[in-house]
């Protein structure tokens, strides 16, 4: 699992060599409309409800910006992806944009994407298991196995955070790989023994009998930062302008969600398969404008304890990947 992750930053570390030496992550200008198109990378997920919202009441067009919204498995995906200039933004959780920075990959933060709700048993992520398993709590993960939607990333770490809070021992959990959108059959398969669901697969697997036995957001921090919209240090120092019109359109976009839950939820009809009963049950997350930097610290903490960041590379700077 180390080799694999090390391999990952050498791959992203290579796209920055590329970025910087004659690619570019510049977006289209449509002189006709004055319009900047741009591409976000994003997970589909409730989280990113608000972008979806801000693009349809037209607080990105008001600036200027034409976005798009490209759906990927998760945010160490999407981090090449803006490094090379295929998407000028992108949506990832906090520990893969640490990871990237440690290694010496240019990505900065512009503006937050999702936090925790903070309720125990009722947030915006949860272990599944199925109707009837055997674990009944966080430490019996031990010995189990557990998907989550993508290696080394917020999903095993607030995990195994959960894990050990419970008395269980987290180096005896076995993580492997899924898309969100399988996870409500393979828990029900019986490939896995439990699931980090997020939304709408943890209201899908529920909608089939599954248990919820942990909630490592609220458990790990209630007010934790799970995601955020980042962009490279290329295309922030080359249109500066840009970047502060995104995080305008997308500040004014949470707000916007967080004061209309209902179209929140409606919304996710465009970017989801989802019946309108599970839309109705779905938990949502906070959608606060300003990231949490505690909870990120303490994100940061549980990583480096978790041996993510690995023994060398620059060190962890929080106030110049999030501030």
């Amino acid at each position: 699992m180390r080799r694999r992750v090390l391999g990952f930053a050498a791959a992203m570390i290579t796209l920055a060599g590329v970025t910087g030496c004659g690619s570019s992550s510049s977006p289209q200008q449509d002189e006709s409309s004055r319009t900047t198109r741009v591409t976000v990378g994003v997970i589909p997920i409730v989280d990113v409800a608000p972008l979806y919202l801000g693009q349809k009441k037209g607080f990105f067009a008001d600036r200027g910006i034409d976005v798009r919204a490209v759906p990927a498995q998760g945010g160490a995906a999407i981090v090449p992806s803006v490094l090379s200039g295929q998407f000028q933004f992108g949506f990832s959780n906090p520990t893969s944009l640490m990871i990237a920075q440690v290694k010496g990959v240019p990505v900065r933060s512009v503006v937050n994407g999702a936090a925790s709700n903070g309720k125990v048993g009722g947030d915006v992520t949860c272990v599944g298991v199925a109707e009837d398993s055997p674990v009944r709590s966080a430490k019996d993960l031990a010995g189990r196995t557990v998907a989550v939607n993508a290696l080394q990333n917020i999903g095993d770490t607030t995990v195994r955070e959960a894990v050990r809070a419970d008395g269980g021992d987290p180096s005896e959990v076995e993580f492997v790989e899924i898309p969100f959108d399988q996870m409500p059959a393979a828990l029900a398969d019986g490939r896995v023994d439990a699931a980090w669901m997020g939304e709408p697969a943890q209201t899908i697997a529920k909608s089939q009998g599954a248990r919820v036995i942990a909630s490592p957001f609220a458990e790990t921090d209630p007010a934790l930062t799970v995601a955020t919209y980042f962009t490279s240090a290329e295309l922030q120092r080359e249109n500066p302008e840009l970047v502060r019109n995104f995080r305008a359109s997308m500040t004014e976009s949470l707000r916007y969600a967080s004061a209309h839950p209902d179209e929140a939820r409606q919304i996710l009809t465009e970017y989801t398969k989802i019946s309108p009963q599970a839309r109705q049950d779905l938990i949502l997350p906070a959608w606060p404008a300003e990231v949490d930097m505690p909870s990120l610290k303490k994100l940061a903490e549980l990583s480096e304890a978790d041996g993510l960041f690995g023994e060398h590379g620059e060190k962890l700077d929080l106030d110049a990947l999030f501030g």
